[in-house]
């Protein structure tokens, strides 16, 4: 997949527009359009990675970071006391409908189990 036909690679790269809550030079996190919960932020990776699947040992950093980053915003949200959800869809079956990593941070409800 080239940059240009994804979704979330034209967000990172600021061709398309989205409402913003962290961006560095590896990671780009902006509100969900069609949230999920009071809370919902989409932290992506600028570079582009299909899903988790597709992560090596040399992303090893980068999923760390990730993870830092989602946790950070859970922080600023003022949602990290009460609890959030991460989650990161992989492929067809797990409900991935971007082809590109990301993760879903979710929060300022309650979080039913086991999820949909």
């Amino acid at each position: 997949m080239q940059r240009s036909s994804c979704i979330f690679c034209r967000i990172a790269d600021g061709d398309l527009p989205a409402n913003r809550v962290h961006e560095d030079d590896e990671i780009v996190a902006f509100h969900d359009l069609s949230p999920q919960a009071p809370t919902h932020i989409l932290v992506i990776p600028r570079r582009h990675i299909v899903s988790a699947e597709e992560l090596t040992g040399d992303d090893a950093a980068l999923a760390g970071r990730l993870l830092l980053v989602a946790g950070g915003l859970a922080r600023s949200e003022g949602i990290a006391e009460g609890g959030y959800r991460l989650v990161t869809n992989v492929g067809t079956d797990g409900g991935q409908s971007v082809p590109h990593l990301h993760l879903h941070l979710l929060g300022g409800r309650a979080m039913g189990w086991p999820p949909g």
